[in-house]
C-alpha cells in the first residue's frame, strides 16, 4: 500500500513538473520600440462586451442619438486640446527662466486660440457644453483653470462670465459616476472607440467604465420598476 501511495505522489509530482515546464516554455517574442524580447504574458487593452442600446420610448432613443452626434462631433477638439497640454508643459520644463515660459506659453495660447477659435464659434449651446466636460475628461483640470494657468485669474473670469450668459460653465466637470448624461457620452465614446469611429485616448479621471455601465443598469433597472 505504501509503494502505492509513493507511486502515485511521484506520478503527481512528474505530472506537476512536465505542466510547470510547458508553461514556463510558452513564452512570446515581442518587438517593442525598436527592441526585441521574450515574455510569457502580453498585456492587452481593455475589450467590452456592449449590451444592446434599450430606450423606454422615442423621446429618449432620440435624445441619446442627438448626444451621440454632438458627442462624436467635439470629442476631436478635446483630444487635441489635452495632446496641446502635454505638449506644452512637457516643452515647458526644458525652459529655465520664467520670462521664457511665460513668453513661450503666450505663443502656444495664440496658436491654440487661432487652431480652434472658428470651429468653436460654429458649436451650439449644448455642443459647447459637451466640449467643456470633455476637456476634463482629457485633461482632469476644467477649462476655467486651464485658461487661468495659461493667462490669468481676470481672463478666466471673463471667459467663465460670457459663457454663463450661454448658459455655459466653463467650471463644468465631467462626472459620469453621478450625472447620467456624462455616463452616456463615455457610453458613446467606448462604443466609438471599439467601432474606429473615433482615435482612442483614456481619460486622466478615476472611474471605470465596466462599473459605471453596471451601476447604472441597475439604477434604471430600480427606477423602472417603482
Amino acid at each position: 500500500m505504501k509503494k502505492i501511495v509513493t507511486l502515485l505522489a511521484l506520478f503527481y509530482a512528474v505530472v506537476v513538473i512536465g505542466q510547470q515546464k510547458e508553461m514556463d516554455s510558452t513564452a512570446y517574442l515581442v518587438r517593442m520600440e525598436g527592441d526585441t524580447t521574450w515574455t510569457q504574458t502580453i498585456a492587452l487593452d481593455d475589450v467590452y462586451i456592449f449590451g444592446k442600446l434599450s430606450f423606454k420610448d422615442k423621446k429618449e432613443r432620440l435624445r441619446y442619438y442627438i448626444l451621440r452626434r454632438k458627442t462624436l462631433k467635439v470629442y476631436p477638439y478635446a483630444k487635441m486640446a489635452a495632446e496641446r497640454l502635454v505638449e506644452l508643459n512637457d516643452s515647458l520644463t526644458k525652459i529655465d527662466k520664467k520670462r521664457h515660459q511665460k513668453k513661450y506659453t503666450r505663443k502656444v495660447q495664440k496658436y491654440i486660440e487661432g487652431e480652434f477659435s472658428d470651429e468653436l464659434k460654429k458649436l451650439t449651446r449644448t455642443e459647447g457644453q459637451i466640449l467643456i466636460k470633455l476637456i476634463h475628461r482629457q485633461t482632469g483640470t476644467t477649462a476655467f483653470d486651464l485658461v487661468k494657468e495659461l493667462r490669468n485669474g481676470w481672463r478666466a473670469f471673463w471667459y467663465n462670465t460670457t459663457a454663463s450668459a450661454f448658459k455655459i460653465s466653463l467650471k463644468e466637470e465631467f462626472k459620469p459616476q453621478s450625472v447620467h448624461e456624462d455616463y452616456l457620452i463615455e457610453d458613446i465614446l467606448q462604443r466609438a472607440f471599439a467601432a474606429n469611429q473615433l482615435k482612442r485616448q483614456k481619460s486622466v479621471l478615476d472611474y471605470d467604465y465596466a462599473e459605471l455601465s453596471n451601476k447604472w443598469k441597475t439604477t434604471k433597472t430600480e427606477s423602472g420598476s417603482n
